[in-house]
């Protein structure tokens, strides 16, 4: 059974934690509220789901407690920061704040960050600015992370790599979220949490051979996850792999030459601003003529309609708002031993 939680109960919970971990308190609260709102859109596996990955890198300092990003090159239009491994929510917040304010002076506007820790569910902040009227596309890479084999490959070379983009519509913003590879690393977590296989054959052993099975990135010598395409399509993830490293890693000036061990956050972030081309009433106008188009067309078989990306997004918020939050067993059990180590108390659920 899963249980809900009222929204400000997880969010004081999520702040308290952080809090006890060392991150300071502004912070803190920047980063339980973006999780909790990824928990109402119903991507648990990047809520409160993180704060137990997030804790040892406090206490190791892996995950700067203070301070500010570095500005290493400003042009109005372009820039790029240093994170200096502050909490991605964090970094991610003010550096839409910045673009976005940009954006409808210049009409486009690009950020690259180096050095970010790890930014969460980029829907979440694509959404910030849709929800605004703008568009915004978001990649991210960590270049310490071996965990996908490039095409035609074997050893881990890259990360799963997402990217997402978030624009307005009449009713709720479009929200394309997805990555170059044919799954996440924090599902592969949750999949070997549960004791549970994929559904597919989305993971490679050592040897190179397509399988089900989670574990094999745990074993040695270490298994890997499949590109996007899987095993004979998997040139098009690829592609798009190298894409999101370009813009977040090339971009930024800092990458893979380096030989990074510490678990971060490299960022590409684009700002557009509808009003700077054709308008916002011509953009939403289009928009809406595609979106029913492709809500028109007649179901396969095994669908029962055809959603616009954030349509469930939608759904799931408005039944948090009314029903709590859900939390699965799995994230849940994680999150209660985590707090039980920091003596902090656990809300009921509703």
């Amino acid at each position: 059974m899963t249980d809900r939680y009222a929204r400000e109960a997880l969010k004081t919970l999520a702040q308290d934690m952080l809090s006890k971990g060392g991150l300071a308190a502004d912070k803190a609260e920047v980063v339980a509220e973006l999780l909790v709102r990824t928990d109402e859109l119903g991507v648990t596996t990047h809520g409160l789901s993180m704060v137990p990955y997030y804790l040892p890198e406090l206490a190791s300092g892996n995950m700067t407690r203070d301070g500010v990003h570095e500005v290493v090159s400003d042009r109005g239009a372009t820039l790029v920061w240093d994170g200096n491994y502050l909490p991605g929510h964090w970094i991610m917040q003010q550096a839409l704040e910045v673009c976005m304010d940009r954006a409808r002076e210049l009409g486009v506007v690009c950020l690259s960050i180096r050095r970010s820790h790890h930014i969460g569910c980029l829907s979440t902040l694509t959404r910030i600015a849709a929800a605004q009227g703008l568009i915004c596309m978001i990649s991210t890479s960590d270049p310490s992370g071996r965990w996908v084999a490039p095409f035609g490959g074997t050893d881990a070379v890259l990360t799963p790599n997402p990217w997402a983009v978030g624009y307005p519509a009449a009713d709720h913003p479009v929200l394309i979220d997805t990555c170059a590879s044919i799954t996440t690393v924090s599902k592969v977590r949750e999949h070997i949490n549960s004791g549970t296989q994929f559904a597919h054959p989305w993971m490679l052993d050592a040897q190179g051979n397509a399988t089900t099975d989670p574990t094999v990135v745990n074993q040695t010598p270490k298994g890997t996850i499949l590109p996007v395409g899987g095993a004979d399509h998997g040139h098009k993830g690829y592609a798009m792999a190298l894409t999101v490293e370009m813009l977040t890693q090339a971009l930024s000036g800092h990458g893979r030459s380096e030989d990074v061990t510490r678990w971060g956050g490299n960022v590409f972030l684009q700002i557009m601003d509808p009003a700077a081309f054709a308008g916002a009433d011509p953009f939403v106008r289009e928009v809406e003529a595609l979106n029913a188009a492709c809500r028109a067309s007649r179901p396969a078989p095994g669908f029962d309609a055809v959603r616009i990306p954030g349509d469930r997004a939608a759904r799931m918020l408005d039944r948090s708002r009314t029903e709590g939050i859900a939390l699965p067993d799995e994230v849940w059990t994680r999150v209660r031993a985590a707090a039980e180590t920091l003596g902090v108390a656990l809300p009921s659920a509703l």
